[in-house]
């Protein structure tokens, strides 16, 4: 139209306003109503309306109102007076502020509006609606009045019958008001009921929902639109842009909605992964609480058998008990670290779990248990070995008590008798004689004695079970030697003060029992060393035994002569008797020992001899068994220590090398850790062949320096290793995609950490980290100025003096609180990628947040219950109203929330 310039891109030609038509009672009486109602749907935000449109504009104060209205700001302070010219000075303030908006007005004055000029207001009215309803309507590049028609014909074209081409014969049937209600809020109308030939329905149909529902003031009738045979153009455009801006505000409303169950879902997910979290570092703990104590349990037990069964419980618990909490422990930390990543990926704070379930303090509360484990297993292998080093003594001392009392049998009887009292001299020298050779063979028993009380003793030091016994028994023998000792020497003294009334006594006698006490002390104590038993533990230890038992036997035939010419001495005397005819009492009065005991007591150790080789045989064979079980557990150990040492140092590398995209790697990291999980059948063959080893008490192996420990931990770090690996990657894939890094920035992050990470444990320290920052561009400062990614010359010269150990600690401190929140001191690799992308991409934020808040309260500093409840799904509506504070304000009403806070709230306090 003639009334705007040519060049505002929101006009069209089609757009000229045609003084001509206003002629037009129809179009005019359409433009009237049309625009009167849009004025009063503004109007009445402020409390006022109008009734003639060219009447009530005229003194420049409603319209004024109505562009403060429609453009949210304050025009000048409008004149008050009734003049005339107080009327032109307004309203040539509301055509300059149009003018300042971009219009060029031509032909329309202030003086026209005034006097009260129908075709200018209307013109008037219709630029405003052009400039503040339609210019701003944007559909697909289009603007204005083309962006409202494709607006429309898009919103419109699933429905039958309806055909918008224009904004005048396009809507006469009504089926086109219709369908743009029907198309965002279907349940208004009952489409499928309305009929093309009934436009009078379908128009009343319309324009009564649109104001009941819609808040759309109703701008024309049915019959102004059915009577017309060519509807104005511009009322049709101006209702038509009412539903455009209804549904348009609707649609952000829905958009705000979806933007806070997105917010909300995420934090309901991580609190749900929190309480996860918490629960099993609680269980894992509490098992750690119970077990600790059982392994620190140093009681022993008095029995091999029930210390061997608590060495088959210790068992049970490695290969059952143990092997789930390791999963249970790594699969702790996979899900810290993914909680972590996730929280850092939605801009919230990091995850801080309850005092004492830190990581950290599992990891501690870990290790006491690994350090009461290898201490428990030492203590039982060194109990059992006490326990059989105390049954072979306890054994040891009984043979040699039984034989001593055996021995000690009569003893004092006989040295208490006083038959030298009445005896004959020859009887008195041969009580002496005899006498003599008792205190030989009591010498000869002084060393058992010493073994007795020496195995006594040292069954004390072991802290045998049974030592009250042991004591007692020792203390009797050494009581009766103590009394043996005082009686041979009284009966010694009485002897020899009868000495000059014996004279003559056997001398073959004598010398038979002179012989015959040390050689039977020689067959009783080959006897006792024939039925020793023995303890060895190695096939040279066997060999020494072997050895020293054929040295035994070549000394036999040097014994048998010894046999034969004590039996000689006792040969001769029974030759003498019978020559002589002496009268003898029948024994050697020197000695209880005789021809016959002799000749028993020889036969038992001829006899004991191939008993003692079989033993030897028996022994050497279980010992060769025994190498062979070291020798094929050394074979396999020696084996897969190296090969898990070689999978840790290949894990290493893979984790700081760049081959291929992260799904390439996590690839290659799945078959990776799908070969060392086939590996697991080997493990339980070495831990079969540990069990044999153990059940054949062999305590040590020198053909191999692995012991069942060291795999042990190897395999289960190796385990840890590859999980946390993958995790890593995981986790660096997620962050990827939430953050949209490229390939090319990850590899360039890797290379980075990589140059700096110098001993490639995987993690930076704080100098490194620093450095690495430094290498990519950061101004660590103490200023917290903007980080652009690149430096000038000042820049980098204050990077170099920085490199000098001079950075800005403040800043830099901070950035570590964020990379290290656990304080460990150092840096992986993921919370690097993390810090990277915070640097490098945006996220939601508080304030925006807080933005779809407000659009949802309807631009209020508050919402209600009942707009949640409207606006969200009912778990999250639910979600806001149990955490969101009253709301404080002076503009509160009954029941008000305080959204602000909740938004602030849901992302924490973060420097970054």
């Amino acid at each position: 139209m003639d009334h705007y310039d040519e060049d505002q891109d929101y006009r069209h030609p089609e757009d000229d306003w045609d003084r001509d038509l206003l002629l037009d009672p129809a179009w005019e009486k359409q433009q009237r109503k049309t625009f009167t109602a849009w004025c009063n749907s503004h109007l009445r935000k402020a409390g006022t309306q109008i009734e003639n449109i060219e009447e009530d504009f005229r003194d420049g104060l409603k319209l004024m109102l109505l562009l403060e209205v429609i453009s949210g700001e304050r025009l000048a302070k409008p004149e008050r007076g009734k003049m005339r010219v107080h009327k032109i000075s307004n309203v040539n303030k509301a055509l300059n502020f149009i003018a300042s908006k971009g219009v060029k007005l031509v032909s329309i004055g202030a003086e026209e509006i005034v006097d009260g000029n129908a075709k200018m207001t209307l013109g008037m009215i219709w630029t405003i609606i052009l400039r503040f309803a339609i210019q701003d309507i944007s559909v697909e590049e289009t603007s204005a009045k083309e962006g409202l028609l494709l607006w429309c014909q898009r919103k419109t074209a699933p429905y039958k019958n309806v055909n918008i081409q224009n904004f005048h014969i396009s809507w006469k049937d009504g089926l086109g008001f219709c369908a743009l209600i029907h198309r965002h809020r279907p349940e208004l109308i009952d489409y499928a009921k309305l009929r093309k030939d009934d436009p009078m329905t379908n128009l009343n149909t319309a324009f009564d929902v649109a104001e009941k529902y819609l808040d759309i003031p109703k701008m024309l009738d049915a019959e102004d639109i059915v009577g017309t045979a060519r509807p104005d153009e511009k009322a049709i455009m101006t209702y038509v842009s009412s539903f455009y801006h209804a549904f348009s505000g609707a649609q952000k409303a829905e958009t705000a909605a979806n933007r806070i169950c997105k917010v909300l879902a995420v934090n309901q997910e991580n609190e749900q992964l929190m309480e996860d979290y918490e629960k099993l570092a609680s269980d894992l703990l509490e098992w750690i609480r119970r077990t600790i104590p059982w392994l620190e349990n140093r009681m022993p037990e008095n029995t091999m058998q029930a210390m061997q069964q608590k060495l088959e419980d210790f068992r049970d618990y490695r290969r059952l008990h143990k092997p789930p909490k390791v999963q249970e422990k790594c699969q702790l930390e996979i899900n810290f670290n993914t909680l972590q990543t996730k929280l850092r990926l939605s801009n919230r704070p990091a995850f801080m779990p309850s005092e004492g379930k830190m990581v950290s303090d599992i990891n501690n509360a870990w290790g006491g248990l690994e350090g009461a484990e290898k201490g428990y297993e030492e203590w039982l292998l060194n109990e059992i070995r006490r326990l059989e080093r105390l049954d072979h003594l306890a054994e040891k001392f009984r043979q040699k008590a039984a034989i001593h009392e055996a021995w000690t049998e009569g003893k004092e009887e006989m040295l208490q008798r006083r038959d030298y009292e009445t005896a004959t001299l020859s009887e008195i020298k041969a009580l002496l004689k005899k006498h003599e050779a008792f205190e030989s063979d009591l010498a000869a028993h002084q060393d058992r004695v010493e073994q007795i009380a020496a195995i006594a003793q040292e069954l004390n030091e072991l802290d045998y079970y049974d030592s009250p016994s042991v004591n007692a028994r020792c203390q009797r023998i050494c009581d009766q030697w103590d009394a043996l000792g005082a009686l041979s020497q009284k009966r010694s003294e009485a002897l020899q003060r009868t000495e000059k009334l014996l004279e003559t006594i056997d001398q073959l006698y004598l010398e038979f029992a002179k012989r015959a006490a040390p050689f039977n002390n020689w067959m009783e104590g080959a006897m006792e060393d024939l039925q020793d038993s023995f303890i060895v533990h190695t096939i040279e230890e066997i060999q020494g035994l072997s050895t020293a038992h054929e040295q035994f036997k070549a000394t036999l035939p040097e014994a048998d002569k010894e046999r034969q010419a004590i039996l000689g001495i006792h040969n001769e005397i029974a030759k003498i008797v019978q020559t002589y005819h002496v009268n003898m009492a029948g024994s050697n009065p020197y000695t209880t020992i005789n021809p016959q005991e002799v000749n028993a007591k020889w036969d038992k150790v001829r006899q004991l001899v191939p008993l003692r080789d079989q033993s030897l045989i028996e022994e050497h064979a279980r010992q060769q068994n025994n190498e062979r079980l070291r020798r094929q557990f050394a074979n396999q150990a020696n084996v897969i220590g190296p090969w898990i040492q070689t999978k840790m140092e290949e894990i290493g590398r893979i984790s700081i090398e760049m081959h291929g995209t992260l799904e390439d790697q996590l690839t290659h990291l799945r078959q990776y850790e799908k070969s060392i999980i086939n590996y697991k059948p080997k493990i339980d063959q070495l831990e079969g062949d540990h069990q044999l080893i153990q059940a054949a008490l062999i305590f040590d192996n020198k053909h191999t320096n692995y012991t069942m420990e060291h795999i042990r931990v190897g395999w289960e770090q190796l385990l840890t290793t590859i999980a946390r690996t993958i995790n890593e990657i995981e986790n660096q894939i997620l962050t990827r995609d939430a953050k949209g890094i490229s390939q090319e920035q990850l590899n360039e992050f890797r290379a980075s950490f990589n140059h700096f990470d110098r001993d490639h444990s995987g993690t930076l320290g704080a100098e490194e980290f620093k450095a690495c920052l430094i290498s990519l561009g950061f101004d660590i400062g103490n200023d917290a100025q903007k980080r652009t990614g690149i430096m000038d010359a000042e820049d980098f010269k204050t990077c170099l003096i920085s490199m000098g150990y001079n950075l800005g600690e403040n800043e830099f401190s901070r950035i570590m609180s964020v990379v290290d929140p656990n304080r460990m001191g150092v840096v992986t690799f993921q919370g690097f990628i993390d810090f990277m992308s915070r640097e490098t991409a945006d996220t939601d934020t508080a304030d925006q947040v807080m933005a779809s808040f407000k659009i949802l309260a309807g631009d209020k500093n508050y919402i209600l219950a009942d707009e949640l409840r409207r606006e969200l799904p009912p778990d999250q509506a639910e979600y806001c109203i149990a955490r969101m504070a009253p709301y404080s304000g002076p503009d509160g009403v009954p029941g008000a929330l305080d959204y602000m806070s909740f938004s602030t709230a849901l992302y924490g306090e973060s420097d970054l």
